[in-house]
């Protein structure tokens, strides 16, 4: 079960991917991701909807995680992680951005002058600290896989992503930085975009792991008690 939630939750956060296909008006390599969902988008209701599930069967298979964590601190920890982020994504889906300010000059002056709703501030916030709890949950989890031993897939595969989506989040801050600062967008979008596929496919290497070790990983002790 924690398997599944965890599975359809990366799915659910991916459904930015076919951006292209829907002809959004965006620029996947300059504009944020949370501009698809902004309320005067023309699909903005369905990833809304899509964050908000991603965020709740995370939260949900977090809950679930943590219950199951034998008090590990490592574990504790990433599950709490988890937890957070996907709190803070359904948080997210709450508080869209009114307009996309990457692509739409008129915006980000009204944004550069405080001139947006207060949604933009709040979605700020949310949004940075569901890549916390992201970055806190592939970290812990990952040093759990390798410290427990119980989880063989995430051990080897995690680091990468982990390192992966580090060097994504320092490029996505800077390029959020030069865009404030009126410098570029720095590919902007194209940073956030790949910070957000490593945290998908580690979500999906998580879930791959917890089935293994709920479902074969019993049978595999039965089969060496067996023997």
């Amino acid at each position: 079960m924690i398997a599944a939630l965890l599975l359809l939750g990366a799915l659910a956060y991916s459904a930015w991917v076919p951006e292209l296909a829907v002809r959004s008006g965006l620029d996947p390599v300059r504009s944020y991701v949370s501009e698809l969902a902004a309320a005067d988008q023309p699909y903005g209701a369905v990833f809304r909807t899509a964050d908000l599930v991603s965020g709740l069967l995370l939260l949900a298979g977090a809950c679930w995680g943590l219950l199951r964590s034998r008090g590990r601190p490592w574990s504790v920890t990433g599950w709490l992680g988890l937890a957070l982020f996907g709190a803070a994504t359904a948080a997210d889906s709450r508080l869209p951005l009114s307009c996309p300010p990457t692509v739409d000059a008129a915006c980000a002056a009204r944004e550069a002058a405080g001139l947006v709703p207060f949604s933009h501030e709040a979605h700020a916030v949310s949004s940075a600290l569901a890549m916390a709890g992201a970055l806190v949950a592939m970290l812990a989890l990952t040093v759990a896989a390798r410290r427990y031993g119980d989880r063989p897939l995430l051990a080897r595969t995690g680091p990468a992503l982990v390192v992966l989506a580090l060097l994504s989040t320092v490029w996505t801050l800077a390029a959020i930085t030069a865009f404030d600062a009126g410098h570029g967008t720095w590919g902007l979008g194209a940073g956030q975009r790949l910070q957000l596929l490593a945290v998908a496919v580690w979500l999906a290497v998580l879930a791959r792991s917890e089935y293994t070790a709920t479902h074969l990983g019993p049978a595999r002790r039965h089969l060496a008690a067996a023997r």
